[in-house]
């Protein structure tokens, strides 16, 4: 596929001067009704296909999101059934994609090295009895503009109707006066199939109002999520309908400062172009527009351009999108407030999930692999993300450099090597795979990305500061009430100690693959920082960490600095900081991730579900309160959220499956049930498909007693500690 690369024009989009997204098209002959076919597809940036007319598209922006000086992915579709003996049609509308990521500008996007008009490659064959038939790209396609003469990946997409062509992709068309295609260079990234699940409409939502404001109508679809919506209307000719999605309302109209970047050199852009898609109308009747090659994030979306009499709740159907991703975790209790705070979970994931983790639907759309490395675990207890997440390790092999460096975000366009990183996000390489190998027994994912991490073992530990810490990137991320990197617990301890506990993984994932001068390296890396951290950070007269926060104590504590004679004084001092912050806990994400689990621990699991579900600020319940239905990037005062949907901080589903329901899943071959809930809770329920079949576990309250039920239709050992079981 490398060689026959094509596309419509050397020109390409940009905020200056639109590029339309080409029709390209190619009648081919078949003396034969083919008995297997099929067609394989790479598009630079995202394409839609047609074969005779009939969209076999996998999904919304197909193929992938990849750098393609890294990787050229292509899909293959079976199309037999839909090629006939005679004259038959390839059509493609080929959008810009990460080919042209004009709109990423704030992280250098619009300079990428490969940054030029979208290209495609396919390749289509065909047998029959005795005969066979193969048609590549070439300059005999035909392209022609199409009606979408805006499109981008971060900011919207604009269509004119008026200029929709007939019959473009379907035999007997006349595509005389079509231009031919131009042959492009081939980009140099690997060649490869896909494997990721694809992006698709998972449901559709109608709004719960419709309300008239100063520009237009406020479409409120009761609830934030991603992807894009349909518009159906009966318009005149002509008549410009415009859509701006968004979070949140202000004095009843629509507030984007949460989805655009509020700075001088790009606020103006982001105002009049962020998530925006606009229609033309050609006035044919009833008229259907579902935006391609984009999508948002919003629950808020205004329209303008519209009559009243349009301005009905059937305009608008919210198509809500993510990567297919198998649910494969189930949870439930009796408590409201914590099944909302599930469904927030939930909700936040699959918002930012487009083939691989993103920290946010809207303004940003980039794999930040802090966010994903802290959500591993939870996501996995949640969602089969075995085939996605392999894919996104590859990406981010190749984005490590040759000394063993890795960037903030992948994929990335040289952005974020000196900013953006560091131990707590470069530790994706190695929690991805982890949580593979524990919950779905992979270690195909462990041998591809062993060498990987030894590299990087190399690198970071040639970093290490004079008294053997490592202060490289950044730290206790977003921490409650103040700016993203203005947290207590010191920079040294968070990545030192992030630092040991990828060794202390890696040894366990070394040693399950039998690579043992691997794992014998992790594990000395592991004891020479944790004698490191021991000997700069702890102070033993106290047991007090430096920072002397909440973050430091609860970290250190939930990855194992302090012996076991030490453990309950170091707890104490814990519970100081949380009771002098009125029992609110009062951490930056990665402290955050482990308090909850580290009051369980030590018994105080009626004090981690108090500080989780109160209705006072900070807290999970007071999301509920405001009427947060995601969850958002920081725990700030009311009125200064910056984003509503980050799925970082969804750590507190793994809480409520392991402290609520009572199980923890030692790995794909064991479980464990200890059900010593809080008191309020009078039932939960928690099931999990394994590899090798189902479990599921129920407890309800009987008077004094708590009734287990345990179903295993697994291999995997599930034993149960604590209460009676039924």
């Amino acid at each position: 596929m490398k060689n026959n690369f094509i596309r419509a024009t050397k020109e390409y989009c940009s905020f200056d001067e639109y590029v339309s997204a080409p029709y390209i098209r190619k009648a081919f002959a078949l003396g034969f009704k083919p008995k297997k076919a099929q067609i394989k597809i790479c598009g630079l940036g995202f394409y839609r296909l047609f074969i005779n007319g009939k969209d076999i598209t996998k999904g919304a922006l197909a193929p992938y999101i990849s750098n393609p000086l890294h990787y050229c992915y292509y899909d293959l579709y079976d199309i037999a059934d839909l090629l006939t003996e005679g004259e038959n049609v390839i059509g493609i509308i080929l959008g810009n994609g990460f080919m042209n990521p004009f709109g990423g500008f704030i992280w250098d996007f619009d300079k990428a090295e490969w940054r030029g008009a979208p290209m495609v490659s396919a390749e289509l064959t065909a047998e029959g009895e005795n005969e066979s038939f193969c048609l590549i790209t070439d300059e005999t396609f035909k392209v022609h503009p199409s009606p979408i003469y805006f499109d981008e990946l971060r900011m919207g997409t604009y269509f004119d109707a008026n200029k929709v062509i007939d019959g473009w992709n379907e035999p007997k068309f006349d595509d005389g006066l079509w231009d031919n295609a131009v042959k492009a260079e081939y980009p140099g990234g690997e060649i490869k199939l896909c494997e990721a699940e694809p992006v698709r409409t998972t449901k559709e939502i109608q709004p719960v109002s419709v309300t008239k404001c100063s520009e237009g109508y406020i479409y409120d679809f009761g609830e934030n999520n991603a992807g894009v919506c349909r518009l159906k209307i009966n318009a005149e000719q002509g008549q410009k309908i415009e859509l701006f999605h968004g979070e949140t309302l202000k004095d009843g109209e629509l507030d984007v400062d949460s989805t655009i970047f509020i700075r001088p050199h790009c606020e103006d852009i982001y105002r009049r172009y962020g998530q925006k898609d606009l229609y033309i109308a050609n006035g044919n009747g009833v008229e259907e527009f579902v935006p391609d090659f984009t999508y948002h994030g919003f629950r808020y979306v205004l329209v303008k351009g519209i009559t009243e009499e349009q301005a009905t709740k059937e305009l608008l159907t919210y198509l809500v999108m993510s990567s297919d991703l198998k649910t494969i975790g189930r949870f439930e209790c009796s408590d409201e407030t914590v099944n909302k705070l599930f469904e927030m979970v939930v909700r936040s994931d699959r918002s930012n999930f487009y083939y691989f983790p993103t920290d946010c639907p809207h303004r940003e759309k980039n794999g930040w692999t802090g966010d994903a490395s802290m959500s591993a675990a939870h996501m996995m207890l949640l969602y089969d993300t075995t085939k996605s997440w392999a894919e996104w390790l590859r990406n981010i092999r190749k984005a490590q450099t040759e000394k063993g460096e890795l960037p903030g975000i992948v994929p990335t366009s040289g952005w974020g090597y000196e900013w953006g990183n560091g131990p707590a996000w470069d530790s994706v390489l190695f929690n991805l795979p982890y949580q593979l190998y524990k919950c779905r027994g992979d270690v195909e994912v462990i041998k591809e990305n062993a060498d990987a991490m030894m590299k990087y073992f190399d690198y970071i530990m040639g970093r290490r500061s004079e008294d053997g810490t490592i202060a490289v990137g950044l730290g206790d991320w977003v921490p409650v009430g103040k700016g993203g990197a203005d947290y207590d617990a010191p920079l040294a301890l968070t990545d030192t100690v992030m630092v040991m506990d990828i060794a202390c993984k890696a040894k366990v994932m070394f040693s399950a693959i039998g690579n043992t001068s691997y794992a014998d390296k992790a594990e000395e890396i592991y004891k020479d920082l944790r004698a490191t951290l021991r000997n700069t950070m702890i102070d033993f007269d106290s047991m007090t960490v430096k920072g002397e926060c909440q973050s430091s104590q609860a970290i250190s504590l939930y990855y194992g600095l302090f012996e076991d004679d030490e453990r309950d004084e170091a707890y104490k001092r814990l519970k100081e900081f949380i009771a002098a912050k009125n029992n609110s806990f009062d951490c930056g994400f990665l402290g955050t991730r482990a308090l909850f689990h580290v009051l369980s621990e030590f018994g105080d699991t009626e004090l981690a579900f108090e500080m989780i579900t109160k209705k006072e600020y900070p807290s999970y319940g007071n999301l509920i309160e405001r009427g947060e239905t995601t969850l958002v990037e920081q725990f700030l005062p009311e009125g200064v959220i910056t984003s509503h949907n980050h799925h970082f901080l969804g750590d507190i589903s793994r809480w409520f499956i392991e402290n609520i329901a009572g199980v923890k899943i030692i790995n794909s071959k064991k479980a464990e049930v200890n059900i010593n809930p809080p008191k309020s809770i009078d039932y939960a329920s928690f099931s999990y498909e394994l590899p090798s079949g189902e479990i599921s576990v129920s407890w309800k309250r009987e008077g004094d007693d708590i009734k287990v039920n345990i179903i295993n239709n697994s291999d995997a050992e599930v034993v149960q500690c604590g209460a009676d079981c039924v």
